[in-house]
């Protein structure tokens, strides 16, 4: 095909984190380091999540499948990133290319989505507690969740043809992996089509979830106010701590990559936070919002004893 419509190139070449050899084993111990982390930690929580009768609570359903997220959201950069380290071996096919960047926004995406979807579950817990077990069930849930695949799949899908209709000059990729923000800054010409669908469509799809987690906080914010018990107060505070931080965690990183044109696009920031968001946040939260939760802590200490009476 000609360059009007797709690029001529074949390949991409990701240059990694860094070319300092002295610096190599460092990040290689610590992307693989942080990958069994996010591993171990997201497996505990999905066996429990899955084997103990317990936590079979919309809340804990929701929880596992952000676990389902936030691993997949690290295998399909970090294994590669591991392999480029130790191997040299850099090239990635166009296809796998732009694959890799349909799988990660869409993955991505989804997990604002599930954040904002138990922002819906806090808010029905603390603002309407009699009918939480009414109005919170499974089937809403799984509802949910397939309404937000079916928003963020046309929404990754979009960006990754507009990408790789584009004509590049160069098949340099300074990044880990194929992202958005190092691709348009490839392009032979300003992208413009793809800057104004990233802060039209871009950021109506992205900001939804958020909008949603805001709106639900300030409802709750009004009804904890409204609480004069201390205990009550300390329990709605305890129920939306781990929630919050993650969201923090998850917008507050994600931001400086959506939100800016590729004309300011900064390599080595955009780096720094990219491994953050990719490989640090998705270690964190099963240890954030998941494994400091008591009734997940019960579910993994039974599962214990049961592995160690079956061994003996």
């Amino acid at each position: 095909m000609g360059n009007a419509n797709w690029t001529s190139i074949s390949e991409f070449v990701l240059l990694g984190l860094s070319e300092r050899r002295d610096l190599k084993s460092l990040i290689f111990t610590g992307l693989l380091a942080t990958y069994l982390v996010n591993l171990v930690g997201n497996s505990l929580l999905l066996g429990a999540v899955w084997a103990d009768p317990q936590l079979r609570s919309p809340m804990y359903f929701l929880l596992s499948q952000l676990a389902v997220v936030d691993v997949s959201f690290a295998s399909i950069t970090l294994p590669q990133a591991l392999v480029q380290v130790l191997s040299q071996h850099r090239a990635i096919p166009f296809i796998s290319c732009m694959a890799q960047l349909f799988i990660f926004m869409a993955v991505g995406n989804m997990e604002g989505y599930l954040l904002a979807i138990m922002a819906y579950d806090r808010y029905v817990a603390i603002c309407d507690p009699l009918r939480y077990a009414a109005v919170v069930t499974r089937p809403l849930c799984l509802k949910m969740a397939a309404v937000s695949w079916a928003v963020v799949i046309p929404h990754s899908l979009l960006h990754t043809v507009m990408a790789a209709r584009l004509h590049y000059c160069s098949n340099h990729l300074q990044h880990f992996f194929c992202d958005l923000p190092p691709l348009l800054h490839l392009s032979c010409t300003r992208p413009f089509s793809n800057e104004l669908a990233a802060f039209t469509e871009g950021i109506l799809v992205v900001l939804a979830p958020f909008v949603f987690i805001l709106a639900s906080y300030i409802r709750i914010g009004v009804t904890v106010g409204r609480l004069r018990s201390v205990h009550g107060l300390r329990k709605a505070l305890s129920t939306c701590g781990s929630h919050l931080t993650v969201v923090t965690l998850f917008y507050g990183t994600v931001a400086w990559i959506c939100f800016r044109p590729a004309s300011s696009y900064a390599q080595t920031r955009d780096q720094q936070v990219a491994i953050f968001y990719t490989a640090v946040a998705p270690a964190l939260n099963p240890l954030i919002y998941s494994l400091r939760n008591k009734e997940v802590s019960a579910a993994l200490r039974r599962a214990g004893r049961k592995v160690l009476d079956r061994g003996t």
